[in-house]
């Protein structure tokens, strides 16, 4: 017969002891399990996100922008890399000078850091240096263009002058010069509307 090997003074916490040994055994194996088939896509889990931002673009060298977000997501591994800005999003256009010459506002942002192309979306909201303010639920903003654009409806409230409402819409970058491919119908076609604030008065074609 074998000899005893513990005492049975020490049998209960012996006893304790594997069951913890084995609790914790499991544990890391689950642990292990979960790690093992995490799987990290590029496409909809951001690289880096920060909270409460405010940011300073250059252009040329040039400080152009600044940037105030509550939330900053960076796709820089996805197909087409971009940021993301989806809890609100403010931003300020400087001349030369650092005078502000533009702001704007809206929901959601996508900045498509290799194509240069902004996609604002939600209560899109900008004011030009002329206090006129653009209206809508989507705008583009193209920088290599240097252009404003929108096939959905974009409303433009000019001080002490008509509002105007249409589709189609294209700007500068500034806002000043814009124009509407769509701003209703008439029986000989569509109007076109040209704003450009080097002319004295308004420039109104019809197709």
């Amino acid at each position: 017969m074998l000899p005893c090997l513990i005492n049975r003074k020490y049998l209960p916490l012996t006893i304790f002891f594997v069951f913890v040994v084995g609790i914790v055994f499991i544990s890391c194996k689950q642990e292990a399990k979960n790690t093992v088939n995490f799987i990290h896509d590029n496409e909809t889990t951001p690289t880096m996100m920060t909270h409460n931002d405010t940011m300073l673009i250059s252009d040329s060298g040039i400080i152009r922008y600044k940037v105030i977000a509550q939330t900053w997501e960076v796709f820089d591994k996805s197909k087409d890399p971009h940021w993301r800005y989806p809890n609100g999003f403010y931003l300020e256009q400087f001349d030369s000078v650092f005078n502000i010459i533009t702001t704007v506002k809206a929901d959601t942002v996508w900045n498509y850091t290799l194509r240069k192309l902004w996609k604002l979306k939600g209560n899109v909201f900008i004011r030009n240096k002329k206090d006129e303010t653009f209206s809508g639920d989507e705008l583009y903003w193209d920088q290599r263009q240097q252009k404003v654009y929108s096939n959905l409806p974009v409303v433009v409230s000019r001080p002490d002058q008509m509002t105007l409402r249409g589709t189609g819409f294209e700007a500068n970058q500034q806002m000043t010069n814009y124009k509407f491919m769509n701003v209703g119908e008439m029986a000989s076609g569509k109007t076109i509307f040209y704003v450009n604030e080097d002319a004295e008065n308004n420039e109104e074609k019809q197709e």
